[in-house]
């Protein structure tokens, strides 16, 4: 099983994972989020490097952060190792639930349908389509 580290502004992770317990009825195994604070980035690699160690059955972890180029995706670029701890920026629910949903796949394939699904999870909702009793 693939594991999976969250690394986000403040609670962001958290609450993503707790969106998922919800989802799913039990809370995700081998999943946990570090939070993005006043620490200093020195601490954050620390922690991340033992998440990781703490996460990774053998098969890799997959690195979930909330926004290219802010602080969680740089800190999550440097605890990137290809093959074995891989990344992705841009974090919603569709790409959590996709990620959880394949995390028995290869890491290789975890991210593909993580991305896919973060894309597909994305769209427009046009209201004249919409039923305003049932929604769409």
């Amino acid at each position: 099983m693939i594991g999976i580290l969250i690394v986000a502004h403040g609670t962001l992770g958290e609450s993503l994972i707790q969106c998922a317990t919800h989802v799913l009825g039990r809370r995700p195994e081998k999943m946990a989020a570090l939070d993005v604070t006043a620490q200093t980035q020195l601490t954050m690699l620390e922690c991340g490097r033992e998440w990781i160690a703490r996460l990774d059955q053998g098969n890799g972890v997959l690195l979930l952060s909330d926004i290219y180029g802010a602080t969680p995706c740089n800190t999550m670029c440097r605890l990137l190792a290809p093959g074995r701890v891989e990344g992705i920026a841009g974090i919603n629910l569709p790409m959590l639930m996709r990620a959880i949903t394949y995390r028995t796949l290869p890491l290789a394939e975890v991210v593909d349908k993580a991305v896919s699904g973060g894309r597909e999870g994305v769209l427009y909702i046009n209201p004249e389509l919409c039923d305003a009793t049932a929604g769409c």
